[in-house]
């Protein structure tokens, strides 16, 4: 994988190669989406009174708005090698790959989980909570999940430990953090480290760019709520149809929804595998720090 290089540790002062290193930047970048979360919470408190959709729109803007800034302004600027993984250029063509690839993920779950009669369309839905879903459902986790487990903790977990080590704490993480929604079991966070994990932090493998797992996660998101009626880890929706689970929770995922079904967990894994063999025929895997500078003080 090919990186800027940065200027060699000699000539840099003691403060700054402390900063730079992997884990202290991590936790500096975390501290800084926490304070930009923490700050949009506040303005929340001093809104107009509003109609409830309106508030979602306006804080979810709002929060976006001051994260990106942080990130733009300060995170980016972290570390040995810093970079910008939201970079305007990369926005299209990813954003637009990964949508389409969470969007044709969730149909496939959907249509095996119907082949094995665990998933059944039983009425008409409606579009009431179209606004609702799409701002809290898609667009808000989707880019704010994958800038702190993507574009935070993997990118300096990697650069310290390497891409198998990120890949697997991330993951772990990932799934530890829906173990408090509605309806989670240890299993279903289990079946979201695996297969969201693996997926998501493909993709941000493969790309090198945050455009794509936003896209994908919004895209799985927005799909398996408004037009499949199935509930987003565990959150239950009002879709275009109204579904029903039933038959063994190993298939239908229970009240979780299918996200916790071994149907999701074969299907999103493999895609997440793919594309996690994609980017290490790319080059794109990256070896542990001290890997890397051994074989940077190595003669020849």
């Amino acid at each position: 994988m090919e990186q800027a290089q940065s200027a060699p540790a000699a000539d840099r002062p003691l403060w700054k190669r402390v900063v730079d290193f992997p884990l202290v930047a991590m936790v500096i970048a975390v501290a800084l989406f926490i304070a930009a979360n923490a700050a949009g919470v506040l303005i929340a408190k001093f809104l107009p009174p509003m109609a409830a959709m309106e508030r979602l729109a306006l804080t979810g803007a709002i929060d976006i708005a001051l994260v990106l800034a942080v990130y733009k302004l300060a995170i980016v600027r972290l570390g040995e090698r810093p970079r910008d993984d939201l970079t305007l250029a990369d926005a299209p063509r990813n954003l637009g790959l990964g949508l389409l690839i969470g969007f044709a993920l969730f149909c496939i779950v959907v249509g095996a989980a119907a082949l094995a009669d665990v998933y059944n369309i039983v009425g008409a839905g409606g579009t009431s909570q179209l606004l609702r879903l799409l701002i809290a459902a898609a667009i808000l986790p989707g880019f704010m999940e994958e800038v702190l487990f993507r574009g935070i903790l993997f990118r300096w977990l990697e650069e310290f430990a390497g891409s198998w080590a990120a890949l697997a704490v991330t993951s772990a993480l990932f799934g530890l953090a829906h173990i408090m929604n509605p309806n989670a079991t240890w299993f279903s966070s289990f079946t979201i480290a695996v297969e969201a994990g693996v997926l998501l932090g493909g993709a941000y493998m493969l790309t090198r760019s945050l455009w794509m797992p936003i896209g994908l996660h919004a895209a799985w998101n927005f799909t398996q709520g408004f037009i499949f009626d199935v509930p987003v880890s565990g959150l239950d929706q009002e879709g275009l149809v109204t579904a029903r689970l039933s038959g063994p929770e190993i298939l239908s995922g229970g009240a979780f929804g299918l996200e916790a079904s071994v149907i999701a967990l074969i299907i999103a894994t493999a895609a997440g595998v793919w594309l996690v063999v994609l980017s290490v025929r790319r080059g794109e895997l990256v070896k542990p720090w001290w890997v890397r500078r051994r074989l940077a003080r190595a003669p020849g």
